[in-house]
């Protein structure tokens, strides 16, 4: 499984309902389950971004569709980061000339 750092920023219309920003978790949850994404960790945060998602899918193309399908709900605008783990960096540095 790839994993992925989500970075969110609230949209004007996120904010202005803010109160609903975590029943909208739970459909954005239940939704990434329906399309092959675990959110291993979510964290609301102050500093530059709203908000810090940690997932995992099985490809790149998965998880840009789910996060293309909640941005378009018009409450967030994400940045992702492909991320790798230590074991992962490993098997990349092995495969250096």
């Amino acid at each position: 499984m790839a994993t992925f750092i989500s970075l969110f920023n609230f949209t004007d219309q996120g904010i202005r309902n803010v109160k609903d920003t975590t029943k909208r978790y739970e459909a954005a949850n239940a939704l990434a389950q329906k399309m092959g994404v675990k959110i291993t960790h979510f964290f609301y945060t102050m500093g530059p971004y709203d908000c810090v998602a940690v997932c995992e899918a099985k490809s790149e193309e998965d998880f840009n569709a789910f996060t293309l399908t909640v941005a378009g709900a018009g409450n967030i605008r994400s940045l992702t980061l492909r991320a790798f783990s230590v074991e992962d960096m490993s098997r990349i540095i092995s495969k250096m000339a």
